[in-house]
């Protein structure tokens, strides 16, 4: 799984040829949060407080480019570094 990105530590990862809805994995030690590109919704799991909001507002600055990668994921290609 390529880390696309690293915010306040954790690290941002995304899955090739994954299930819908297009996600991006925020990891931070042994928490991990699925969070949706287009509506940032939490879709599962869970970081401490300050590091989840830290990773939505990054995600909310760089939406186009999750989604961008998403689709290249997805056709099995490397996703760009952000």
């Amino acid at each position: 799984m390529p880390t696309i990105a690293i915010v306040d530590g954790v690290k941002i990862q995304m899955f090739y040829n994954v299930h819908t809805p297009a996600h991006f994995h925020a990891i931070l030690g042994g928490d991990e949060v699925l969070v949706a590109i287009r509506s940032l919704d939490v879709i599962r799991g869970s970081l401490p407080p300050a590091k989840l909001r830290r990773v939505l507002a990054w995600a909310n600055d760089h939406q186009a480019e999750l989604a961008l990668n998403w689709i290249k994921c997805q056709d099995d290609q490397q996703p760009e570094r952000i």
